[in-house]
């Protein structure tokens, strides 16, 4: 069979240049195709860089808007920072100028050589706390009462503010009436009062006792709170602490009343964390039933942190506080005696209050004040009980590593109250 040959084609051939200029036809498509892709593509690309460009500089112009509102205080972690030496503008009052002072705070009366504890500010990160004035704190106090309640700790803390305010008000009249569980400073010319009031587990307890309040076995009366809230029901302004009284694994609750017959008594062993909400859970109740929430500002102190264990900064086991002139440098340290889940609890009726419509709020003094082992009372106060010849000798064994000296850590505390009060925005 004879192959079939195929026709050739040639440059020079009529079919040829037919079939060469559609070839060129295609090809011009194609290439102008191909041309208007990369010039549509070419202005995508424009377009998306103009908007990358624009986002970043959205978010350049945020991030500087975010660094400007939180150099301001209206959105500023008061509670997050460092501190920082200054012995030129600390302390905020002298502590022999404070003639009110408890000798169980007055370090440098009792002893203490070291004094930088005194000279040492709290810097929030991104804003500046507004300084403490006295004079302005009483002129918007006018006419009110601002109650403290709690235990030695928060007692402490009102000490700091009666000295801060009588620093202020040396040549004018004041007074300092005791009554029982409550301890009333008065700045008479402004018509404020001041006041403590001794309720260390904020429920009725065979610890209400100002004084006399040492006990072998802690019990709280379940869901009592009215006999101690009835000496407060009028602030204006409630600052409240509950938390060194309550560290054991568990505490007796009492059913029934403590004046009632022993045969009318029922007690139950409770798990410490659970008895705790069982107190705050009755003080909720109590505050959102009674509270006047047009004028009363209700804040809860968190847990002061002790440093009774001084190998968590590195010292020898047992040295507690004692010689420590220094604040601790690690950032975040937390000691074993804070516990978070305390607080957690805390701050859960805390925002259950301000959902009802109560002006509360939590002032987190923890973690800043952690880091201030150099600034307890140590052996520099006065002691009630006479100590003996081993306790004199070895003063690590009758160390205050609880409390704090003044002026001192409690001050700042009460700066941020100032700060929450006056300058924050509603």
């Amino acid at each position: 069979m004879k192959e079939k040959k195929r026709p050739f084609i040639g440059a020079g051939s009529n079919l040829g240049w037919k079939f060469n200029f559609l070839h060129l036809q295609i090809a011009f498509i194609v290439t102008m195709f191909l041309l208007v892709i990369a010039l549509y593509s070419f202005k995508e690309s424009s377009i998306n860089s103009n908007s990358t460009e624009a986002v970043h500089d959205d978010q350049k112009e945020a991030a500087v808007n975010k660094i400007s509102d939180n150099s301001t205080f209206s959105s500023c972690n008061l509670f997050s920072g460092k501190w920082v030496f200054d012995n030129k503008s600390y302390p905020l009052y002298k502590g022999r100028q404070c003639s009110l002072m408890n000798d169980e705070l007055a370090c440098e009366k009792y002893g203490r050589k070291n004094l930088n504890y005194q000279h040492w500010r709290w810097q929030p990160n991104h804003c500046d706390l507004p300084r403490f004035d006295a004079i302005d704190l009483l002129e918007k106090l006018r006419n009110k009462r601002v109650v403290y309640v709690g235990d030695s700790l928060n007692r402490n803390q009102w000490m700091s503010m009666v000295c801060l305010i009588e620093s202020s008000i040396l040549d004018k009249p004041k007074t300092l009436h005791y009554n029982g569980s409550l301890i009333t400073f008065k700045a008479l010319e402004y018509n404020v009062s001041i006041d403590f009031y001794w309720a260390p587990m904020l429920l009725e307890s065979n610890c209400d006792d100002p004084t006399n309040h040492r006990v072998s076995e802690r019990i709280i009366r379940a869901k009592a709170i009215e006999k101690h809230a009835r000496n407060w029901n009028d602030a204006d302004v409630l600052v409240f602490n509950s938390y060194i009284w309550w560290r054991q694994l568990k505490l007796k609750v009492l059913w029934g009343s403590f004046e009632s017959a022993d045969s009318d008594r029922a007690y139950e062993d409770v798990e410490m964390l659970k008895a705790y909400e069982m107190a705050l859970k009755s003080w909720f109740h109590w505050l959102d039933n009674h509270v006047n929430r047009s004028k009363t500002r209700v804040f809860f102190v968190s847990s002061s942190p002790t440093h009774n264990r001084a190998e968590e900064w590195g010292k020898p086991k047992g040295h507690k506080c004692f010689y420590e002139t220094d604040p601790i440098s690690d950032e975040g340290y937390w000691s074993m005696d804070s516990d978070p889940k305390m607080m957690r609890l805390v701050e859960k009726y805390i925002n259950k209050l301000s959902s009802q419509g109560v002006k509360a709020q939590m002032l987190n003094i923890t973690q800043l004040s952690e880091y201030r082992k150099d600034a307890h009372p140590s052996m520099h106060r006065k002691f009630w009980d006479q100590l003996t010849e081993e306790q004199l000798t070895t003063p690590n064994y009758h160390t205050d590593c609880t409390h704090w000296c003044l002026p001192g850590v409690p001050d700042v505390w009460n700066e941020f109250l100032y700060a929450c009060l006056f300058h924050q925005p509603n």
